[in-house]
């Protein structure tokens, strides 16, 4: 009976420590979305204000319903908005997007972890999840998977306290030809894609090797673990690498045969 009051007590503190963090105001889950959505692309074009023509791409809703949202979020303080000069966050608006973050990406690695979703699944379900998921149920999803610090896919779950570790943004596409590298994070949500990527075994952990790169965009010859694959660059450019480093032959070092 202690320990299990113990534990209570602990979750408790946990989710009274959150509840000190973010004080959003009662917003909508498509609002979420766009906090959510505006956070990633953000951060992808090194946290300059986001145009307005990338989240009608990335919503996919006429401009008008993307310009009327971006409205509701500025009226509650959660983002700044000038027209032709970008959208960013404030920083009641950057805590709120990390906090539905963090629910999506706990979410996808229990799903793949503990009741074994394709990675290429775990997406979906999760944005299905992750408006209505408590911050008690949070905790508890957290302590069970020992507090995980990435999702299936490579990507930084977001702490408790809201910090989030820098994720990779060095793109496969752009390493030279001779290069060896470690898969970091996938970036492409796409299912049918990330199943392709899959059966490469090009998955965040695999060991990758640009053997040859053709000129102009063209695809990219790798070593795969021990195998060998072509892709196009613009898949390429959705795989995010770390360790970059020029690839030594097997027997580099070693002394060259004799011949009899």
């Amino acid at each position: 009976m202690q320990a299990l009051l113990a534990r209570t007590g602990s979750l408790a503190r946990a989710v009274a420590r959150r509840s000190s963090l973010v004080h959003t105001p009662s917003i909508s889950p498509v609002m979420e979305d766009y906090l959510k959505a505006i956070y990633e692309l953000s951060r992808a074009q090194a946290d300059q204000p986001l145009p307005a023509a990338a989240l009608v791409e990335r919503m996919g809703a006429p401009p008008a319903t993307v310009t009327d949202t971006v409205k509701r979020l500025a009226a509650v303080g959660l983002v700044n908005h000038a027209p032709y000069r970008g959208v960013t966050l404030t920083p009641a608006g950057e805590k709120a997007a990390l906090e539905i973050i963090r629910h999506h990406r706990l979410l996808e690695q229990y799903l793949a972890e503990a009741l074994g979703l394709p990675w290429d699944e775990v997406h979906a379900e999760a944005d299905r999840l992750e408006h209505v998921l408590s911050e008690a149920l949070e905790a508890r999803i957290a302590a069970a998977l020992g507090h995980p610090t990435l999702d299936p896919h490579g990507d930084p779950i977001p702490a408790a306290d809201l910090t989030v570790a820098e994720a990779s943004r060095q793109r496969l596409s752009d390493l030279p030809a001779g290069t060896a590298a470690t898969v970091a994070r996938v970036g492409d949500q796409e299912p049918a894609k990330l199943r392709y990527l899959a059966e490469l075994g090009l998955v965040p952990g695999a060991a990758v090797t640009v053997l040859t790169k053709a000129p102009f965009d063209g695809p990219l010859h790798l070593r795969i673990g021990d195998g060998e694959q072509t892709i196009g660059h613009d898949l390429a450019r959705t795989i995010f690498i770390e360790d970059a480093a020029a690839d030594s032959p097997p027997d580099a070092g070693q002394p060259p045969e004799r011949r009899a």
